[in-house]
């Protein structure tokens, strides 16, 4: 294997079974498993899918803010409950437990890292109430 350094905004990286790690191109398959590291710059709500409503029922999620400012919003779980927002800086981190509901809000251009397992994961569209 030839060691070469990966542009971490243009691939993730997979650990797979049996410890592999590889670069490959980041997409949404929630069929894959294994775990996947993903770092993106995100300037608007739309680059974080700000309409939609993720969860991964596989495992927990990381997600790190590396530079600028976000609040990872955590849908209520029980009807009348308000959003938990958490505002994450540059250089903090939370753990979004597995099957909890979330989604970012972008409070300046950032750089966050995420790492959890896609199989499973989904998307909802945002309702507004």
């Amino acid at each position: 294997m030839t060691v070469t350094p990966i542009d971490l905004y243009a691939s993730c990286i997979r650990l797979r079974q049996g410890g592999e790690a590889r670069a490959e191109q980041p997409v949404f398959a929630p069929e894959r498993d294994g775990w996947q590291v993903m770092t993106f710059h995100v300037e608007t709500d739309a680059d974080v899918h700000g309409d939609h409503w993720e969860v991964h029922t596989a495992a927990d999620e990381v997600v790190s803010c590396l530079t600028g400012g976000i609040r990872l919003c955590l849908r209520p779980q029980q009807p009348g409950d308000e959003e938990e927002q958490i505002k994450l800086t540059a250089g903090t981190a939370v753990v979004v437990p597995r099957g909890r509901w979330h989604r970012i809000v972008l409070g300046a251009p950032s750089d966050i890292m995420s790492v959890t397992v896609q199989r499973g994961s989904r998307l909802e569209k945002r309702t507004e109430a």
